[in-house]
């Protein structure tokens, strides 16, 4: 019914002209309806859903995640390290809140990777579960639409890993564990100035996705700031579920680029960088945060190793809570944790330091979902196990980046560290 009733109020104009889709009339229009839109809906499903009252007798946080479609992993990771983590509270007697302690209940909601989707798992976990606040969505595509629903519906969100400036802007009660792309797509054009005296990139991304669409433009500007105007000699581009690349990545080979840059999912990297490879380019390639997942080295393999990307967090060589929390997860699934699920625990973690400090809860689901929010504001020196955190205004984090190489072994071994 969600969905049914959300795709009814937007129609296609809302999706193609606001989150890149290939429908791009009526732009003015479009702009105009979309907060009408999100206040409908977040109207017609609390009429439809919403109980009577809120039970404090529990905690609820809503999981906004993909647990199918095009990144799978990502959930999983996801539900993972929350799996862990309330296993844990639980275990200990509970979260402490003032004078009373309280079970957590983790609820999660598969967004299947599509922003409808998305905004329709939102919506129920606001209005019919009624959580307090929520973890996810993961990627950008997806947390940029279900963020313009909860902070309409005023209830805390943060992302995990979604660098798109948009996930946040001008929105109160949506935060982040990641840092931005305005910060990492420099941070990879300086590390390609710097470790491979690259003096031309090239750069090839998915144009229909809000995430490699905005990292791709950064890096750009960042790279052409340094080398000059027209330095980014080839600047290529497709739209999601293409799979031959040939066209673009002999553009790109014929370019004279020093460095190729591919801010794409971990399920398009293998397809690209292969075919790149076979092509004949043996110089070296860059990637983003998106390529930080532990499938990446079993769809890529040998093509993969040697390459770098930016990063939240590096498992080889991790100490003290980091690696414990590596050793937990690795000890009960059977792999090493990606940095999806690392920034997932740092996002709860962030969620239940902010529920602490209100000093209480009221039962009031309202206004208890207000001091979550303005508690998240106030998180200063906060010490996750992807670095330290301080939200200095606007639900961005203040941190530092990782840049990690594939080993030969295809490890994902830390090289340097890059922090604003």
């Amino acid at each position: 019914m969600v969905t049914s009733v959300y795709k009814v109020l937007t129609g296609h104009c809302w999706f193609g002209s606001h989150f890149g889709f290939r429908n791009h009339s009526n732009k003015r229009g479009c702009a105009t309806r979309k907060s009408a839109v999100v206040a409908g809906l977040v109207f017609i499903v609390a009429f439809a859903f919403a109980p009577l009252a809120w039970s404090a007798g529990a905690i609820k946080i809503g999981f906004n995640i993909p647990m199918t479609g095009d990144i799978p992993k990502v959930g999983e990771s996801s539900k993972y390290a929350a799996q862990i983590r309330v296993a844990e509270i639980n275990e200990a007697g509970g979260l402490k809140v003032g004078d009373k302690t309280y079970k957590l209940q983790f609820i999660y909601e598969d967004n299947e990777s599509k922003a409808e989707s998305a905004v329709a798992a939102a919506l129920k976990l606001i209005t019919q579960d009624r959580v307090l606040g929520i973890i996810g969505p993961q990627a950008s595509k997806q947390a940029i639409p279900a963020g313009e629903v909860c902070n309409s519906s005023k209830t805390p969100m943060i992302s995990p890993w979604s660098t798109n400036p948009k996930t946040t802007e001008n929105r109160p009660y949506v935060f982040r564990a990641c840092f931005l792309d305005a910060f990492q797509g420099p941070v990879v054009a300086k590390f390609a100035n710097e470790e491979f005296k690259a003096k031309k990139a090239a750069v090839l991304y998915d144009i229909s996705s809000d995430y490699p669409k905005g990292l791709a433009e950064f890096f750009k500007e960042s790279f052409e700031k340094v080398n000059g105007p027209g330095s980014v000699v080839a600047f290529e581009t497709f739209t999601h579920g293409d799979k031959d690349f040939s066209a673009q990545l002999t553009t790109i080979s014929r370019s004279g680029a020093d460095v190729l840059f591919t801010p794409q999912y971990y399920d398009e990297v293998p397809l690209i960088v292969r075919q790149a490879r076979e092509l004949g380019w043996n110089k070296p390639v860059l990637g983003s945060d998106s390529w930080g997942s532990a499938e990446l080295m079993n769809l890529c393999g040998d093509a993969c190793k040697g390459a770098f990307f930016s990063t939240h967090y590096a498992a080889a060589g991790a100490k003290g809570p980091t690696k414990e929390f590596i050793d937990k997860y690795n000890a009960k699934y059977g792999y090493v944790p990606d940095e999806v699920a690392a920034l997932t625990w740092d996002a709860i973690n962030l969620m239940c330091l902010a529920i602490q400090n209100t000093g209480g809860l009221t039962g009031d689901i309202e206004k208890d979902r207000e001091a979550v929010k303005d508690k998240l504001t106030e998180v200063k020196d906060f010490d996750g196990i992807t670095g330290r955190m301080t939200f200095t205004g606007g639900g961005n984090p203040s941190k530092c980046a990782v840049i990690v190489r594939i080993g030969d072994k295809g490890d994902f071994e830390f090289y340097k560290s890059v922090c604003p």
